[in-house]
């Protein structure tokens, strides 16, 4: 009981404080008395329930009369997922779940688990199903296809992987793999504009290049000197906005551009990203992202190469910010796409998430030499 009473607490913390659940639930956790066991069960839960409250709200709601407070509220999306998504049996889940509500609600809790344990699981639209807004289907549906789409939006409901280099930092398959096409290594003088945490710029830097990095605000620079450290490298590190860098410019071989992003290829990592990003996001994110790319285009010398990489999904990030780019620097080329695992689209590499990965988009920019 216990576990579900913490589970139902950080539901609420998350859904009426707008705290996020890859912060605060670990601090909840930590002071807790809790079992390891315990914990995963409380993770699973909160991190599930999240994820597809869309879809556990249909389910209950069903059944449901009238308005409920917020323990009730978290107690049935906790309920339901724990019936439909863990198949745990009713007994448990429904009576559990009962006794962790701290509120006279209990019996609505009781009367409506039990009512979803025995109907069907049945849903009006392929977005509630997948447990994510409207507008967010339409926008993967459209830059995807339709059938790329759904596979892409099953994947994300499924729990992240924790994927760990061979230096021991942990960090994603997809991530790795722009570090891989940016092609660096021993001699290159490289920059990574918007390096915190720091995963991309320390595998730069372990393939043998020099390696700038920097970021736009103190704090998130130092959690790149702490990864540095903890790995035995030693970075230059800067504090500046990426859109007005302050290193010569036609001075380096390579820059990465890991631009700050909506976040459609992350959704297994943050489960409650999908209900908090705004709908003009992309737009908005998109006339900063040209900004950065422009001023990351100026830092390279002739033959150099400038990687732009985010980790979501959509023409407005990706094909028209590279394009704008193309078409204002005459000496700037796009170079070939990537190779499988990488889609092609437009002038974009698309990696679709899958079991292992996020999903992510890449391209690469090269200063034509002066003839």
């Amino acid at each position: 009981m216990a576990s579900r009473e913490l589970a139902i607490d950080a539901m609420i913390r998350i859904e009426k404080s707008g705290a996020y659940a890859n912060l605060v639930l670990p601090d909840m956790l930590d002071r807790s008395s809790l079992s390891a066991a315990d914990r995963r069960f409380v993770t699973e839960l909160v991190y599930g329930a999240t994820r597809m409250q869309r879809a556990c709200d249909h389910l209950y709601d069903r059944f449901l009369v009238g308005e409920v407070d917020d323990q009730v509220r978290a107690g049935l999306r906790i309920g339901t997922y724990q019936l439909c998504y863990l198949r745990t049996p009713a007994h448990a889940a429904v009576d559990a779940t009962v006794g962790a509500v701290r509120s006279k609600g209990r019996s609505v809790v009781n009367a409506v688990l039990r009512r979803v344990a025995t109907s069907p699981i049945e849903f009006p639209s392929d977005a509630i199903r997948l447990s994510y807004p409207d507008w967010i289907m339409d926008e993967f549906t459209a830059f995807l296809g339709r059938d790329r789409a759904l596979a892409a939006l099953e994947a994300m409901n499924r729990p992240a992987v924790t994927a760990v280099r061979q230096d021991g930092y942990v960090q994603d398959p997809a991530s790795q793999l722009v570090v891989a096409a940016t092609g660096v290594g021993p001699g290159d003088l490289t920059a990574d504009v918007c390096a915190a945490p720091g995963g991309k710029a320390t595998g730069m830097a372990h393939r043998g290049a020099t390696v700038i990095a920097a970021d736009r605000r103190a704090s998130r620079v130092g959690l790149i000197a702490d990864n540095t450290r903890r790995l035995g490298l030693e970075l230059p590190l800067i504090v500046s906005d990426a859109r007005t860098p302050p290193l010569r410019p036609r001075s380096l071989d390579h820059v990465l551009v890991d631009a700050p992003c909506s976040g459609f290829g992350s959704f297994r990592r943050r489960p409650d990203a999908r209900w908090r990003i705004e709908q003009e996001a992309p737009e908005r994110l998109g006339e900063l992202q040209r900004d950065i790319l422009a001023a990351a285009f100026e830092l390279v010398r002739p033959d150099g190469v400038v990687t732009y990489s985010v980790c979501t999904f959509g023409r407005v990030e990706g094909d028209d910010v590279v394009r704008s780019v193309l078409d204002a620097e005459p000496d700037a080329e796009l170079l070939d796409p990537r190779p499988e695992p990488w889609l092609i689209i437009g002038t974009m590499s698309v990696l679709l998430p899958d079991n292992e990965s996020d999903g992510m988009m890449l391209a690469q920019l090269r200063r034509r030499q002066v003839r």
